[in-house]
């Protein structure tokens, strides 16, 4: 019987596409499960047959067409379909953002080969709709194929918004490859997520967690996850910074698992991804370039991203794509350094950076030093004004339930592990920390005031 190995390696067939990769699992694999939903499945044969029925439908070419994501096996058939019938996948959040954001610049041309239009959450300025390719999927896919280990007897379970590029790009390597999906609602009910790698299929289990789902599953679920340490073969974390001591919980619980901290957005594509089970828990830590993607860091100490796996724009904004991508590099908003291993280290986006008494502090380096005080169970580091001292540090913190509100406290506990000028003047002790759909703190929202 062949595997998806023995495809991955044929060149001759020129697959350039999701799709065309999907018609292949149907022909090689028409039985095996491809995607799992509640009490809902579906075979290769069976996801094909209704991708190319829903694609049937579409009477049009090249244009962008957009609906509302959901957690079920009929959003994927209508993405796949949109492909398919030669469209441009728009996937929503919700519907507001299509007649918000895309109307404005609804005569704009689609570049050819584009796939998506991927808005961003906007966690820090306007949300942007950006273009990926066909063939900036597949390399995608490659890179995660090979950096992480992603194979057909996998089954990944997908907890975000089939929106974003976080859940996105790992149906990618997943059809690719003719693994398994399962999909559940995010991760608002834990046991949904238990349940998932109690289901009936061969084989070990993946997922992608944003460090605040890790942060629950530690704080709520730990003993529990360590029961199923056997059946996950690696967790993947992004999109936000993770603490170094929520890495090294995560390493005690599943010390048979890989565990991987990636660097990518929506712009770049997936582009960097360290281990750190099998190397050092060091938060910041990204790695080395994937297979289609490198990094360098520019004279202003951003980063710049480089490879097949970058935009092809922003739809509709050419200016703002003109901005940022110059000769083959995209330039980021994030700071960093590249270590003497090749490694890339973040050191904090420009836009989040607070400017004290003429000292640059990246927020989330007080939020990860806050985060390893047991009794701190989220938090977040934004600018406040002082009458006297001007452009301050303010700590809002979420505490554990049986923990009194000290500030003295905090900041003694602060003062081991921070430089004198990175302590907060002021602390606050708040319900929860805003966070955005999938999982990054909304910034934003504090520095408006809302």
């Amino acid at each position: 019987m062949k595997t998806s190995e023995d495809y991955m390696l044929t060149s001759e067939d020129h697959l350039l596409t999701l799709e065309d990769y999907l018609e292949k699992d149907a022909a090689l694999f028409p039985d095996k499960v491809a995607i799992i939903c509640g009490e809902e499945s579906c075979t290769y044969r069976q996801l094909w047959n209704r991708v190319t029925d829903t694609a049937a439908s579409f009477h049009s070419k090249g244009q962008a067409i957009p609906f509302v994501t959901s957690p079920t096996i009929e959003c994927l058939v209508t993405y796949f379909a949109i492909h398919r019938s030669g469209n441009v996948a728009v996937p929503l959040e919700q519907e507001s953002q299509f007649s918000e954001e895309m109307n404005k610049t609804e005569e704009a041309d689609i570049p050819a080969g584009v796939a998506d239009i991927l808005f961003t959450t906007g966690t820090t300025g306007k949300s942007k709709g950006v273009m990926i390719s066909h063939s900036t999927i597949i390399a995608n896919a490659e890179n995660l194929i090979e950096a992480q280990g992603f194979h057909h007897g996998l089954t990944f379970i997908i907890n975000g918004p089939l929106s974003h590029i976080g859940s996105l790009s790992k149906v990618y390597p997943i059809i690719l490859v003719g693994g398994t999906l399962h999909i559940i609602d995010g991760m608002k009910d834990i046991n949904r997520f238990f349940q998932a790698m109690d289901s009936p299929t061969e084989g070990k289990f993946a997922t992608f967690l944003v460090p605040a789902s890790i942060r629950m599953l530690l704080t709520f679920a730990s003993d529990r996850l360590a029961l199923y340490a056997d059946r996950i073969e690696f967790i993947e974390t992004g999109a936000a910074p993770i603490s170094q001591n929520d890495m090294e919980k995560l390493c005690f619980i599943l010390p048979q698992s890989r565990l991987y901290n990636t660097y990518a957005s929506t712009e770049t594509g997936i582009i960097s991804t360290y281990d750190f089970q099998h190397g050092e828990c060091l938060a910041g830590c990204v790695g080395k370039p994937m297979k289609h993607a490198g990094f360098i860091i520019g004279e202003d100490g951003k980063i710049g991203c480089t490879g097949k796996t970058l935009m092809s724009g922003y739809y509709g904004d050419e200016l703002l794509t003109r901005s940022i991508m110059k000769e083959g590099v995209l330039y980021t908003s994030d700071r960093g350094t590249v270590d003497e291993q090749g490694r890339l280290r973040l050191k904090g986006r420009d836009g989040d950076i607070i400017n004290v008494g003429g000292y640059k502090v990246a927020p989330d380096e007080v939020e990860d030093a806050a985060l390893s005080l047991p009794f701190i169970k989220d938090c977040i580091c934004i600018p406040a004004n002082h009458r006297v001292l001007g452009t301050i540090l303010k700590l809002l913190v979420v505490l554990d339930r049986d923990h009194p509100f000290n500030k003295r406290e905090i900041a003694l506990a602060l003062r081991d592990k921070l430089e004198p000028y990175k302590i907060p003047t002021q602390y606050e002790q708040v319900e929860s920390i805003q966070r955005t759909f999938n999982g990054k703190i909304n910034r934003k929202a504090y520095l408006s005031g809302k």
